[in-house]
């Protein structure tokens, strides 16, 4: 949308952007929301528009819940911030309440803000409990902006800021449809983790720390690895005695239709992150390791030590969250309509020809867009046009997958609602997917 086709109210409200705010990525949605409420949003002139990207993927409730309106009201009346030192029931009852959903190989949890601060967390007790340096990541991974977690960040953002932390090595993303060793077409064997070992053996300087993945690979293309791949990797982890680090901010508490996807890779991380989904639109992470390990970094000096670590009021929040989903069963119910909505894409790819292949777990989706079946090119320019259309048909979502070079990563529409959604609203959401290929020029 242009200037020229904004409303009075938005054309004024666009200037002001320009006039005062640093321009932090390609740019903003030419929008000023004024309201939401659960899957839906509502801009400066009423318009609806369903969020199926749940906000920045944390609105896991969907936005302004009743829940979390309400532990935001209860904490105004305890204490909202501390000395990093001191700790409140709340948090401590959070800390309990994941250990209860966890296995006994994750029990001591730490509670910090953004994703990208427990991945930075994570990797320096991978290096103090190791005394190594060296971390492997997925070659299309997302693990945030901070230094060493940035580092770890092959989706994007690497570019232009100087050199990265060393010690950073990759994997290739095991992507079936997309095969990064040019091996496998559809079914990933494994193989493409059999050579990131080896090439990590070689490059090696006997370093090694840590394995970071996210256990589906949610901004590298919704790639979820192929059964008995994580047993594996841990295998080829131990010999080589580098601790196994999960970041589950995106696929984590429901998401994918279990409480946690480790739960569907067959092992136990030895380090899990959570942020996104634990806040539910507050600003909240956490690293969770088993009783050794803490004790061992413990015993080493461990030190990590923030302004807003253990906050109560983003702690009060995370904790009813974390009741909420557990009361409701809502990985279930995550499961159950995603498998729904999987289904109503699955028929939408049997009408539009440019839908190469739909995949994700619960309500996390990647829908890849190709020029044709036959030799996968990308179809970056339909994929961006109608990602367009679908907003402007009133469907807010984003691009996975190649974001940094679709023609070369794939361009995977990456469709996530809140996991409250309904199934009207899903059907609508379908509607308008199909209608947006089909007006963006799709065979």
């Amino acid at each position: 949308m242009s200037s020229n086709e904004a409303s009075p109210v938005l054309r004024q409200f666009l200037g002001r952007v320009d006039d005062y705010l640093l321009r932090y990525s390609k740019g903003f949605v030419p929008a000023a929301i004024t309201r939401t409420e659960g899957s839906r949003l509502y801009d400066q002139d009423g318009r609806e528009i369903l969020d199926f990207a749940s906000g920045q993927m944390c609105a896991t409730l969907g936005h302004n819940h009743p829940v979390v309106k309400g532990a935001i009201m209860a904490a105004l009346d305890e204490p909202m911030h501390l000395n990093s030192n001191m700790l409140t029931k709340a948090v401590v009852d959070l800390a309990e309440e994941l250990a209860g959903l966890l296995p006994l190989g994750l029990r001591k949890s730490m509670f910090l803000s953004t994703g990208g601060e427990s991945n930075e967390a994570a990797l320096r007790m991978a290096k103090t409990a190791t005394g190594g340096f060296e971390v492997l990541a997925f070659d299309a991974a997302w693990h945030g902006m901070t230094g060493g977690a940035n580092a770890q960040t092959y989706a994007g953002a690497r570019r232009g800021a100087g050199p990265m932390v060393p010690g950073t090595l990759t994997l290739p993303s095991p992507n079936g449809y997309r095969c990064p060793i040019r091996h496998c077409r559809d079914a990933c064997d494994r193989t493409c983790l059999e050579v990131g070992f080896e090439n990590f053996d070689r490059q090696t300087v006997g370093a090694g720390a840590a394995v970071i993945c996210e256990p589906l690979l949610a901004a590298g293309g919704i790639v979820a690895p192929p059964e008995g791949y994580y047993s594996r990797l841990r295998q080829l982890a131990d010999e080589r005695d580098l601790l196994v680090i999960f970041d589950e901010a995106q696929t984590g508490l429901g998401r994918c239709g279990s409480m946690f996807y480790f739960e569907q890779t067959g092992i136990v991380p030895d380090i899990l992150t959570l942020s996104k989904t634990l806040g539910g639109g507050m600003a909240m992470s956490a690293v969770v390791v088993g009783s050794e390990l803490e004790e061992r970094l413990h015993e080493k000096g461990f030190y990590f030590y923030t302004s807003h670590v253990s906050d109560p009021l983003p702690a009060r929040v995370a904790l009813a969250i974390l009741r909420f989903l557990v009361s409701e069963r809502i990985a279930e119910r995550a499961k159950r309509m995603g498998d729904y909505f999987m289904t109503g894409l699955r028929a939408l790819q049997q009408r539009h020809e440019a839908i190469g292949d739909v995949r994700g777990a619960g309500l996390l989706v990647g829908v890849e867009l190709v020029q044709d079946r036959m030799s996968r090119k990308p179809a970056v320019g339909l994929g961006q046009r109608a990602i367009k259309r679908a907003y402007e048909l009133g469907l807010f979502s984003t691009q996975s997958g190649g974001a940094r070079d679709p023609e070369k990563g794939g361009m995977v529409w990456k469709l996530a609602p809140p996991l409250t959604v309904s199934e009207a609203e899903l059907d609508r959401g379908l509607a308008i997917v199909d209608r947006a290929i089909a007006e963006a020029g799709a065979r």
